[in-house]
């Protein structure tokens, strides 16, 4: 029974990741987990990364 409870526990853990990430890029972000936004420095060379409009 416990098994059962873990697994149905990191199953609505993924699941839920997975609505959260859909709905964001439904959205439109493609920055979505950055903590750093459009800044990272490694999108800073190319015009940002692409989560705003920069124009």
């Amino acid at each position: 029974m416990k098994d059962l409870i873990l697994i149905l526990i990191i199953a609505a853990i993924v699941g839920l990741a997975a609505l959260y990430i859909y709905r964001q890029k439904k959205k439109g972000s493609k920055c979505i987990g950055c903590p750093y936004g459009c800044s990272c420095s490694k999108n800073t060379e190319n015009g940002g990364c692409g989560c705003h409009d920069h124009n």
